[in-house]
């Protein structure tokens, strides 16, 4: 592994960042996954020889994710700010404000999609894993996954109010 896990951290932050807060709707949770997705990665970088180190951490972070749904168990970071300072880091207040308004909008159209469609448009669509590394990080076959995106992107359409039987 020729990528040490603090460049791997910088590279990947905001990326797993905001899956998971896609995933939760929760800043402090999601603060608290990314924290226990890269600590995870922590312990097992060196031992990886996968081909896409992307596709590994969504997959660390998925697990991460359900791991936190089954305990429900919840730890508040006491320093509110210091992962939105982080993500913004070198960012104009106007280019933050379009971030987050942004990563609402991705929220409120995937809110009401079931959860494994909702996966399949947040590792495919939002954070350009291909059909095989997202299939992978959700353990379905390729021909499910792509069921999966094809039915979430026809919700979002639908909710977005595009007409998807133009001829």
């Amino acid at each position: 592994m020729k990528e040490t896990i603090d460049s791997i951290y910088e590279m990947y932050f905001p990326h797993i960042y905001r899956f998971l807060l896609s995933l939760c709707h929760d800043h402090y949770t999601a603060e608290d996954l990314v924290q226990e997705t890269f600590f995870r990665a922590h312990l097992y970088v060196e031992n990886y020889e996968g081909e896409s180190i992307k596709s590994w951490l969504f997959t660390v972070a998925h697990h991460a994710f359900i791991d936190y749904e089954r305990k429900r168990n919840r730890t508040v970071i006491k320093e509110e700010n210091f992962f939105s300072n982080f993500f913004h880091r070198g960012r104009s207040t106007e280019d933050q404000m379009i971030v987050s308004e942004e990563i609402q909008e991705i929220i409120n159209l995937l809110e009401h999609l079931p959860e494994q469609q909702k996966l399949a448009v947040l590792l495919h669509d939002f954070n350009e894993l291909s059909y095989q590394e997202a299939a992978g990080v959700m353990n379905v076959s390729l021909a499910n996954f792509k069921v999966l995106l094809f039915r979430g992107r026809q919700a979002i359409r639908k909710k977005k109010g595009v007409n998807t039987h133009d001829g």
